[in-house]
């Protein structure tokens, strides 16, 4: 992943409604969300979420299908395991980091 790559999809995760929507794509998983789904979910207007999912979907953390009439809009996990990914390359000085073992997150 390039490093205007990793900055812009921060950025799309950078705004409180765009992370709650992306969050909520992640909790359905594969089967994704209409955009009438997640406007009821989150109590959002239809202008207001078609620009976050725009955002989001410009990011690639998102992807967008059409399924007959609908739009389906579902997480793009290797994406984020690519921007994950980014972030910890470096981690602990470059040895191994068992994440799980440690309450702060990192082995260091």
């Amino acid at each position: 992943m390039e490093q205007d790559d990793v900055v812009r999809a921060l950025g799309a995760l950078a705004q409180p409604l765009r992370l709650q929507i992306y969050r909520a794509l992640v909790v359905v998983g594969d089967s994704g969300l209409t955009p009438g789904a997640i406007q009821e979910g989150l109590g959002v207007p239809a202008a207001t979420l078609s620009f976050h999912l725009k955002e989001l979907v410009g990011s690639g953390l998102v992807t967008q299908e059409r399924s007959s009439r609908n739009l389906i809009y579902r997480a793009a996990y290797s994406r984020m395991n690519e921007l994950l990914g980014y972030l910890t390359e470096n981690c602990c000085q470059g040895a191994s980091c068992a994440l799980p073992s440690t309450p702060s997150g990192c082995g260091c």
